[in-house]
């Protein structure tokens, strides 16, 4: 299938042509001719299947012609919500339509300064797109389209009461498109309350790693994860790799690690406690070849669209099943294949237990060749797993129990 059966306007297509797109994925077949239709549409796709483009492409179409504020997008993140951006202005550079970003850790005057110039499309935060709205710079009564985008990010840090404040006060005759990786309870009780008969698109398994995914555990001694990472890096080709942690202070920690590895990794770090415009700068330099390696924390798992990535590392194993899945999204996106990597120690066997159980399958444990172990149980067949684990700290417990009652 061609883009050009889609259905899309002229003017959209040039976007895409300009974008080098040349065969839409699986969700942009399914979602772009429903959105086009006027459709409510849920989006269950994992991270990395173009989902962007599916919402995007049908609202450029829709809109047309530059007009006011008819379609709002809702993001967790700034990264995401600018990234965002730069698809719409890519994709409808053509169209004459006006995009603007709003969202915290910045101030008011640019985004305000938008706003009065008239926009057609508006990409925000919740967070601030209710302050602008409680100032009286925002009105949503025209709001024809609403994308909610990453809602399991936005229900993981506590956003949906905010958002149900922001539904509300758009119009009921409204289009929404509403895409999410994983589908528990409380999405599916907000997808069924802001959504109108909508048609459920869903791409591979909710829980599922992509195929494209490569992806396996190294076990390590404890005290060890260093000198195993830096082997790692050594016996690896890659394009560019992404390693996160589980902390800022690991990530600052492995930059400086890295740094002394004679200059053979050029390096960024990316986390909370970086002002804004240098994650920016972090993460431009990385799209651009500028950077090979970036470290980050999870505030970059979910929502960082950065297409070539050949390598994700977890130097932890992710307590998080779903950030599991995020991080290693990273990699293996828009149909090429990638690796991840994630460093195991023996105190992470539970996590390891609930990612399995998560995406429905083991994953395969590899040994680096010529590494010196401390020790190699967890890489021998009789190794403890964690249900042996769990049965000997069950025996413990009652056996503690008996000795109580006595």
């Amino acid at each position: 299938m061609a883009f050009e059966t889609l259905g899309l306007s002229e003017k959209v297509m040039e976007g895409v042509r300009q974008a080098g797109y040349e065969t839409p994925t699986p969700i942009q077949q399914q979602a772009i001719p429903l959105a086009i239709d006027g459709k409510d549409v849920v989006g269950a796709s994992q991270t990395g299947t173009g989902k962007t483009a599916a919402f995007a492409l049908p609202i450029l179409h829709r809109l047309s012609d530059h007009g006011n504020l008819r379609c709002l997008i809702l993001e967790p993140v700034r990264e995401l919500a600018s990234q965002v951006l730069d698809n719409f202005e890519m994709l409808g550079s053509a169209t004459g339509l006006k995009s603007l970003l709003v969202h915290g850790g910045v101030g008011y005057g640019k985004q305000l300064d938008g706003l009065e110039a008239g926009v057609d499309i508006l990409i925000a935060t919740p967070g601030r797109l209710l302050d602008l709205m409680q100032k009286g710079s925002v009105s949503l009564d025209k709001i024809e389209v609403l994308v909610l985008d990453e809602v399991d990010r936005m229900l993981d840090m506590g956003f949906l009461p905010d958002v149900r404040r922001i539904v509300n006060k758009t119009p009921r005759n409204r289009q929404t498109l509403f895409f999410s990786a994983t589908m528990p309870p409380a999405i599916e009780s907000l997808a069924q309350w802001a959504l109108n008969e909508p048609v459920e698109v869903e791409i591979g398994q909710r829980q599922g790693v992509a195929e494209t995914v490569k992806h396996a555990f190294y076990p390590v001694a404890i005290g060890q994860r260093e000198e195993l990472l830096l082997a790692l890096l050594k016996q690896t080709e890659f394009r560019s790799v992404m390693i996160f942690t589980r902390t800022k202070r690991d990530a600052d920690s492995l930059a400086k690690l890295l740094a002394k590895e004679d200059g053979n990794y050029s390096i960024t770090v990316m986390h909370s406690d970086i002002r804004q415009r240098d994650r920016e700068k972090a993460l431009i330099g990385f799209k651009s070849g500028d950077f090979d390696v970036i470290i980050a924390t999870d505030l970059a798992a979910r929502g960082i669209d950065i297409s070539g990535v050949s390598h994700v590392i977890n130097y932890q194993v992710p307590e998080n099943a779903e950030d599991y899945v995020h991080r290693i999204g990273r990699t293996g996106r828009a149909n090429s294949e990638g690796d991840a990597y994630t460093l195991l120690d023996a105190e992470e066997l539970s996590h390891v237990a609930s990612i399995e159980r998560f995406i429905g399958q083991k994953v395969e444990r590899r040994r680096v060749e010529g590494f010196n172990y401390h020790y190699s149980t967890l890489l021998d067949e009789d190794a403890p797993t964690p249900e042996k684990l769990a049965k000997v700290f069950s025996r413990r417990k009652k056996g503690k129990s008996r000795r109580r009652r006595r």
